[in-house]
């Protein structure tokens, strides 16, 4: 239940907002909570001596060494594609910020992938400006859910810029952004490491809302998704457009259950703007203990952009592959 207006309710713990951190190389980087359902990625070198070659990798060294006499094949090497970066784009300056923050982290994980930035409203440069020029490059959107920006929006705005690269998939869901929510609450002073606090702890993953129900969807299954990997006493989605339930209708129905004792709010947005405040509003309002920021340029959104440019590289060279 809120709380009424005559009674003050302390500002929920907050955490530092969406900043860029120092990036290491892929196989360097792991998460500094040893959470369930977080895999560990730091890799330690091994001391054992290297694998004996098969008759394949003995035939690739012959042919890389041909018989004297032999005309050398002339090497190849596809070069890397591009990553343009699509985002929404917003009137509020800290929207255009945390996004080149984000781009500027993709770039220190791999320091020779060129990447681009472009909108698709209110920032410059706009789609049209950026993606004709970009003609081998792999679109990327900052998108969480394909709801109507990623279905029609980024579609449109390419063809009208008279552009056909290939479009990658939107980011969510993906274990990396359950990583991602996982820092920010930390960074909120919630001890998310430790099984009892999450076990005693109510969540609320409160996301922008679409008129599109199975983006609404996908967002309900990322929330079970956590709960069920993180071992919180419950998570509940809110949403602060387009449709219900509210962020203090949901820190109600959290309060319900009777294992919860300290309640969170986590919004499941990628930059700062108009949503995000509205949920700070509503979650500083309706005494929520906690209050992270939106994930911004947290190390596994980077990580996350690079995986889904791979994959769109692959699945691009995969249908040339079948067409020549």
């Amino acid at each position: 239940m809120t709380p009424s207006p005559e009674r003050s309710t302390p500002a929920p713990h907050q955490g530092r907002g969406a900043r860029p951190h120092p990036l290491s190389p892929p196989r360097q980087e792991r998460s500094d909570l040893a959470l369930p359902g977080t895999p560990a990625l730091r890799q330690q070198p091994s001391s054992n001596p290297p694998p004996r070659q098969g008759r394949g990798e003995l035939r690739a060294a012959e042919d890389h060494h041909p018989q004297p006499g032999a005309v050398p094949a002339p090497a190849r090497r596809t070069p890397v594609p591009p990553l343009l970066l699509l985002a929404h784009g917003s009137r509020d300056p800290r929207h255009a910020a945390t996004v080149e923050a984000l781009a500027d982290a993709v770039r220190a994980l791999a320091p020779r992938l060129p990447v681009t930035t472009a909108y698709l409203d209110h920032c410059a440069p706009r789609i049209a400006q950026v993606a004709p020029r970009l003609t081998g490059a792999i679109a990327v959107p900052l998108l969480l859910n394909r709801a109507f920006h990623a279905k029609h929006d980024i579609p449109a705005a390419l063809r009208a810029a008279g552009s056909s690269i290939p479009v990658a998939d939107v980011l969510g869901p993906s274990p990396l952004l359950l990583a991602a929510l996982d820092r920010r609450l930390a960074e909120t002073g919630l001890d998310v490491a430790d099984p009892a606090v999450r076990a005693r702890t109510g969540v609320v993953l409160a996301a922008a809302g679409s008129s599109d129900p199975a983006a609404n969807a996908t967002t309900r299954a990322v929330a079970a998704e956590w709960r069920r990997t993180r071992g919180w006493a419950a998570v509940t989605t809110a949403y602060a457009s387009a449709t219900t339930p509210t962020v203090p209708d949901a820190l109600a129905e959290l309060r319900t259950v009777p294992a919860v004792r300290t309640t969170a709010v986590a919004p499941y947005l990628l930059a700062p703007g108009l949503l995000p405040d509205r949920i700070a509003t509503a979650a500083t309002t309706a005494a929520a203990d906690h209050l992270a920021p939106v994930l911004g340029a947290a190390p596994e959104l980077a990580r996350l952009l690079l995986t889904r440019h791979t994959e769109a590289a692959a699945a691009t060279d995969t249908t040339a592959a079948r067409t020549a």
